[in-house]
């Protein structure tokens, strides 16, 4: 089933291309993961697909009642706020209430995510103690709070170690496996190709999509940065390199 269909949309800021021509279908079960250069237009296809933002010309069309869950770039958030682990998941499901206190089935429901997620027994820690994958994790959480059926994540491995950043692949591969469809942007080319099936090469267009094997092709790649690159094959999976190996350098 087609959770979210985008076809022959563009987008404009101020009459500037932002995006153009998208034709781009996550169907459930999908995992795909979006990459490009900054400024390439990942952010605005991700508002896209969660209807944020409105297409200039095309069409955006969700299935029936879907629902989607949306974890933002941590970057983005004020670490300085006083609020526990579990109150920022909760904070997902009284984005319409003003009650005072969790009820009982809130508090079940909330350490229900964050076991599932392995952080429960840091639900009482403020968000400012967490390193930077249980930080991510708990943002996960509150989008899996209301049960979605697709997960957006906005540059989920931005600013982690090497470490984090596949931890991170790896909880969202699991999610994966127990059904849950997942998009997510990312600068990380060679973390993404070992963990995403589906990879989505953008810089305003679509410049490829496929399998890593089949979209990261130099010819793709200098298509998408604009700058030659090369690719290796280490255990079946495509390593990009930043530039050609015998480029000269003076």
């Amino acid at each position: 089933m087609t959770l979210v269909a985008l076809t022959d949309v563009s987008f404009a800021y101020r009459a500037v291309p932002v995006l153009e021509r998208i034709d781009l279908a996550l169907g459930g079960g999908s995992f795909t993961g979006i990459v490009g250069p900054s400024g390439s237009g990942k952010t605005t296809l991700l508002r896209l697909v969660l209807g944020n933002a409105a297409p200039t010309s095309g069409t955006v069309e969700r299935a029936p009642g879907v629902r989607i869950g949306y974890v933002p770039q941590v970057e983005t958030v004020d670490w300085s706020f006083p609020v526990t682990v579990a109150e920022v998941v909760l904070l997902a499901r009284r984005q319409r209430r003003f009650a005072v206190r969790p009820d009982a089935g809130e508090r079940a429901a909330v350490l229900a995510v964050l076991d599932r997620l392995g952080i429960a027994d840091l639900a009482d820690r403020h968000i400012r103690a967490l390193s930077g994958g249980q930080q991510q994790r708990v943002f996960v959480a509150r989008a899996l709070l209301g049960d979605p059926q697709l997960l957006v994540l906005d540059e989920p491995t931005s600013g982690v170690d090497v470490r984090t950043r596949h931890e991170i692949l790896h909880l969202l591969g699991e999610l994966h496996d127990d059904g849950l469809a997942v998009v997510l942007s990312t600068h990380d080319l060679n973390g993404i190709a070992a963990h995403c099936p589906t990879l989505v090469c953008l810089n305003r267009v679509i410049t490829g999509v496929g399998p890593p094997l089949e979209v990261l092709t130099p010819e793709v790649l200098e298509a998408t940065y604009g700058a030659p690159m090369e690719v290796l094959e280490h255990a079946g999976m495509p390593v990009v390199l930043d530039r050609p190996r015998h480029a000269h350098h003076p």
